[in-house]
C-alpha cells in the first residue's frame, strides 16, 4: 500500500451512533433517540431499512446552526416531551453524535434537569425510562456503539439483587434469525434465558394490517431490572473481552458469573458454545442438536474437495471476522487476508489463535478500509470474498463472488435472515460458500457441465 495514501474511500465500518440504535432497537417498547442534527437520524434511518426492511423510526433533537453555539439541551428535552407524548415510548435510548460531543453537551446532566422540570410527566405510570449512551463516530465503530449501549442498558436499568434460574445470553450484533435460533437452542436445554439485545421480532416482524408506532417484540425491562439475578451470563465476543462490558459488569456488581466466548460461528467455536451450556444446564446435547453437528461433519467432508485451497478474503466487524475465519479453517478454506475498520487492536491475536492449525497464516488488517482492502486482495487474487455488501464493487471488479453475510446487506433480500450461528448457521454457510466456488468454476468452464 502506498505510504503517503491518508484519506479514507468506501469505509470498513459504519458509525457509533447506528450500533447504539441498533441495541435500542431490541428492547421493548423502545425508541431509540439520537441528539444530534436530524441528517444523523435520516441517514441511520434509511441504512437499517435497507438491510431488515422493516418500518424504523429514530427520532431525533434536529440540532441547527445556533444550537451548535448554545447548546442542544432545550432541543433534547423537547425532543423526549414529543416522543413520550406521541410514542407512548417505555424507554427512550439517548445516544449522541459527533455534533454534540464535540460542543459538549452533558447529556446526563440535561436529562437530570428534564426530570426535575417534568416531575408530573416521570410521576405518572407511563412515564417512559430514559437511558443515554455517550457514542460520538469518531470515538469508534458501528460495534462499540452497540456494545457501550449494551452496556448502559445493563447499568442504567438493571437493579434486583438475588438469585433465580435465569440466564443472561449477550450475543452482540446478530441477525433477527441468529437470536430465534439461540432461544430455541437454550429452551432445548431448558435453560430460561434474557436475550439483551432481542431484535429477533423488533427487526423482522410479520406483515401487519395497521401500522404500529413501535414495532412488537423485545427484551421486557422487567427482564433487564432482573438481570443480576441471573446465574450466569454468556456473552459473544473475542475482540471485546478485555473491555468493560455488559457481561462484566454484571458480574461486578452482582456476582453473576460471565462465560466469555468467541462468536460460535463453525464447528470448534459451536462446540464451546454448547461444552458451556451443558456445563450451566448439567445435560447432555439435546439429540436433535447432535444430530445437526454430525450433518454439519458429514458436509465437511462432502464438499472439501471442491473448496479444499481456495483462497478467501473475510472483512466486515472484527467478531464476526474472527468467528467466519474459524469456520474457514476448520473446513479446508485459505483465509489469506482478514480486514476490519475496527481498531481494537485485538484482531490479529485472535485471528492467530483461531487458525493455530493453518501453515500459512491470514494477512490481518484493522483499521482499513476498501481501497486498502482492494490493494491487498489484487495481490492475493482469491476466489471468493465473506462479507457485507460494501464490497460489491471489489467483487465486481475482480469478477469473484461474493458471500453475503453480517450487516448490512443492500443489494439482496433477506439479509436479516440469514443464520450464522451454531451447527445450523455453520451448514447454511457451507452450503452458500461450496455452491458459490461450484457456480464460479461452472460459469467458466468453456464446455459448462451440469453434474459433479
Amino acid at each position: 500500500m502506498s505510504d503517503n495514501y491518508t484519506s479514507t474511500t468506501n469505509a470498513c465500518k459504519l458509525c457509533k451512533p447506528i450500533g447504539a440504535c441498533l441495541a435500542f432497537k431490541g428492547v421493548e417498547g423502545a425508541v431509540p433517540f439520537l441528539h444530534g442534527s436530524q441528517g444523523c437520524a435520516t441517514y441511520m434511518r434509511r441504512y437499517i431499512i435497507s438491510h431488515f426492511r422493516e418500518p424504523m423510526d429514530i427520532a431525533s433533537s434536529s440540532l441547527g446552526e445556533k444550537n451548535a453555539i448554545f447548546g442542544g439541551g432545550p432541543n433534547l428535552k423537547q425532543g423526549i416531551k414529543n416522543v413520550t407524548t406521541k410514542y407512548g415510548a417505555k424507554m427512550i435510548g439517548i445516544a449522541t453524535t459527533c455534533l454534540t460531543e464535540t460542543i459538549g453537551d452533558d447529556v446526563p446532566s440535561i436529562i437530570k434537569q428534564f426530570r426535575e422540570e417534568e416531575k408530573a410527566l416521570f410521576e405518572s405510570d407511563n412515564s417512559p425510562l430514559l437511558v443515554n449512551v455517550s457514542t460520538p463516530s469518531y470515538g469508534g465503530t458501528h460495534m462499540e456503539g452497540f456494545h457501550d449501549a449494551v452496556r448502559a442498558l445493563v447499568d442504567q436499568i438493571a437493579t434486583e439483587y438475588g438469585r433465580d434460574e435465569s440466564i443472561n445470553l449477550l450475543p452482540g450484533f446478530v441477525s433477527p434469525a441468529d437470536i430465534r435460533y439461540l432461544k430455541e437452542l437454550l429452551s432445548d436445554f431448558n435453560l430460561e434465558v434474557v436475550v439483551l439485545p432481542d431484535i429477533s421480532e423488533s427487526l423482522d416482524g410479520p406483515a401487519l394490517l395497521d401500522y404500529q408506532k413501535i414495532s412488537e417484540g423485545g427484551t421486557p425491562l422487567s427482564k433487564i431490572r432482573s438481570m443480576g439475578k441471573a446465574r450466569a451470563s454468556i456473552e459473544f465476543g473475542r475482540t471485546i473481552f478485555d473491555n468493560p462490558t455488559a457481561g462484566k459488569l454484571l458480574d461486578s456488581r452482582f456476582g453473576v458469573k460471565n462465560y466469555s466466548l468467541g462468536m460460535p460461528i463453525g464447528l470448534r467455536e459451536s462446540d464451546e458454545f454448547f461444552s458451556v451450556l451443558e456445563e450451566i444446564s448439567g445435560c447432555k446435547s439435546p439429540e436433535k442438536h447432535v444430530l445437526e453437528r454430525g450433518r454439519l461433519i458429514d458436509s465437511y467432508v462432502d464438499s472439501h474437495k471442491y473448496i479444499f485451497g481456495c483462497k478467501a478474503v473475510v472483512y466486515g466487524e472484527e467478531d464476526l471476522v474472527v468467528g467466519l475465519t474459524s469456520f474457514l479453517a476448520e473446513m479446508g478454506v485459505q483465509p489469506v487476508l482478514c480486514a476490519s475498520g475496527g481498531k481494537s487492536k485485538k484482531l490479529e491475536k485472535e485471528i492467530t489463535s483461531v487458525t493455530k492449525g493453518l501453515v500459512d497464516l491470514p494477512i490481518v488488517r484493522d483499521g482499513v478500509d476498501f481501497y486498502d482492502i482492494g490493494e491487498e486482495a489484487a495481490e492475493l487474487k482469491p476466489d471468493i470474498l465473506i462479507g457485507h455488501s460494501k464490497g460489491y464493487s471489489l467483487a465486481k471488479k475482480y469478477g469473484i463472488p461474493l458471500m453475503r453475510v453480517g450487516f448490512p446487506v443492500h443489494d439482496r433480500i433477506g439479509g436479516q435472515r440469514i443464520l450464522h450461528l451454531g451447527y445450523r448457521g455453520a451448514q447454511a454457510l457451507l452450503d452458500e460458500l461450496v455452491n458459490l466456488v461450484i457456480e464460479k468454476k461452472q460459469n467458466d468452464s468453456p464446455v459448462g457441465y451440469s453434474y459433479m
